[in-house]
């Protein structure tokens, strides 16, 4: 496992963003961690986290991109830091773009897009927190198409949970892939968490017990 992903495993527990417990998420399922990346709230940490989502896209899908777009709400502020970061860490200007959940029907910049004016041929790389059931891709994709002729390079997330997603079969990151034909990935993957967190901030109660979740929700892939 690269230096950095061992460095934000341990940043998204110091940033009480991966939190261990008893939790029940939105699709009703009973979960041992939950991930909240809005608890990212300072300067510092989304100054890191940019540099985390950088490091993770070059490694994965290279410098041939132009935009980083991030799909309200929580990929606006991602898709900011992601474009300031690659252009310190590499020395790339990106630019930023994202949509709104509502048009906006007045002033100079109307329009169901901020940021960046998307333009056909633009290279776009899509940048979310976490990808459980492939909705707001689904929202999102054809707003993106809309604009203009695009080529979506990828999705990149903080979290791979793998979980089934709305097929039941495979992971949401491998739905999103065989629907849409771009590679979707993740900084880290849970198995890479249990991996680095097991014997200290994972117990071996912890691990049975999220052992026994991917026992019955887990993608089989």
């Amino acid at each position: 496992m690269q230096d950095y992903k061992r460095e934000f495993i341990q940043f998204m527990v110091d940033s009480h963003v991966l939190k261990f417990g008893d939790f029940t998420l939105k699709s009703g399922r009973k979960s041992p961690f939950f991930m909240n990346a809005g608890a990212y709230v300072t300067g510092e940490q989304l100054l890191m986290l940019g540099r985390y989502y950088a490091q993770a896209i070059h490694d994965n899908f290279g410098d041939d991109f132009d935009i980083v777009f991030g799909p309200a709400y929580k990929g606006i502020p991602l898709s900011v830091v992601t474009a300031v970061a690659y252009h310190e860490l590499y020395g790339k200007e990106i630019r930023y773009c994202s949509d709104r959940k509502e048009a906006k029907d007045h002033g100079a910049d109307k329009g169901q897009l901020l940021g960046a004016e998307l333009k056909d041929g633009d290279r776009v790389v899509i940048v979310e927190d976490v990808t459980t059931s492939g909705k707001s891709i689904d929202e999102t994709y054809p707003k993106l198409k809309a604009a203009a002729d695009v080529d979506v390079k990828g999705l990149i997330v903080s979290l791979n949970r793998m979980e089934v997603g709305k097929g039941g079969k495979v992971c949401a990151q491998q739905e999103i892939q065989e629907k849409y034909g771009f590679p979707v990935t993740s900084i880290v993957s849970m198995a890479e968490v249990v991996e680095e967190l097991e014997g200290s901030v994972i117990t071996p109660e912890l691990k049975a017990a999220i052992d026994a979740y991917y026992e019955k929700y887990g993608a089989k892939e």
